[in-house]
């Protein structure tokens, strides 16, 4: 059987889409097409429904999946070490938001850099658009707060985060604790809110989880990087839910403070999203392992 056909085959069971694949492998959609119906008739059996928005498999598409892909996949990291053995090393193309690449992924990789390896960063907050990125092939890896669903993606849990409710000293000075645990965001009234987005993400989530309420404040200062946000905080802009590991040393200092702590912070996981198969590729293994090990000590 042609290792060519049963390449594009794993490519579209994976993606659930000819179209996806097609991008994936640098296909024409035409030629994707065309190489299933070829496997198809060699096997005389259907390998996928076509639907109007993707394709699934049938049984026997599953089980030839379930056989090829590790095969193929094995093949791949032979090819690759062959190349990096030739000196040959990938560029990593990675995505996820700003804060969180500069502060952790990146420094975690910065080592790698130091043997070869070329990286380039994509921002951005929006996990669909991150994972429509890794889907088309725009990005290697891409770090996330959203489990990415589907054959496509494999996803791997990184590292939780607690989000902290602060502000400066002189705000702080004017919210109760014990009053804060009593009334909840009442005794908050006349406090700026600093946010990312209007529709408040952060302070809706912990209000939900510590108040068991939503908020019925708006944002008086709206800055769409985290970063942006504390420093807003810290020059006494009003309050914000932010997550500690961007904080920490603002506590820590006296520079903002923390107005509460729950019994149980709000968490949030990040996770560590690749193609399905693509782990095969030995600049991405090795970055892989690097943020799963590094985020052991986050």
């Amino acid at each position: 059987m042609d290792l060519a056909l049963l390449r594009t085959f794993v490519a579209v069971h994976r993606a659930g889409s000819f179209t996806r694949a097609a991008t994936l492998l640098g296909l024409s959609q035409p030629a994707v097409t065309s190489q299933i119906r070829t496997l198809e008739r060699q096997l005389g059996r259907p390998l996928f429904h076509r639907r109007a928005r993707g394709v699934t498999p049938t049984a026997v598409g599953d089980e030839l999946a379930h056989k090829a892909a590790p095969h193929l996949d094995a093949l791949l990291r032979i090819a690759e070490t062959e190349r990096e053995a030739a000196g040959t090393l990938r560029t990593l193309h990675l995505a996820g938001p700003p804060e969180f690449l500069c502060l952790r992924v990146l420094p975690a990789l910065a080592p790698l850099v130091g043997q070869g390896q070329t990286l380039r960063t994509a921002f951005t907050s929006d996990a669909e658009q991150a994972l429509d990125g890794l889907a088309a092939g725009q990005h290697d890896l891409v770090v996330t707060t959203s489990r990415p669903r589907g054959g496509l993606f494999s996803a791997s849990p990184l590292c939780d985060e607690d989000h902290v409710l602060v502000a400066a000293p002189y705000w702080a000075a004017l919210a109760d604790p014990a009053e804060l645990r009593a009334n909840g965001p009442l005794a908050l009234d006349g406090v700026p809110v600093v946010e990312v987005h209007e529709s408040l993400p952060l302070v809706t989530r912990y209000w939900g989880a510590v108040f068991d309420r939503v908020p019925e404040c708006a944002a008086t200062v709206v800055a769409p990087d985290l970063r942006a946000v504390l420093e807003c905080v810290r020059a006494g802009a009003g309050l914000a839910v932010l997550p500690r590991y961007l904080c920490r040393d603002d506590i820590e200092a006296g520079r903002v403070i923390t107005l509460l702590e729950p019994d149980v912070p709000p968490l949030r996981t990040w996770f560590l999203a690749v193609r399905a198969g693509s782990l095969g590729l030995a600049h991405l293994a090795r970055a892989h392992d690097r943020l799963l090990r590094a985020a052991a000590h986050w």
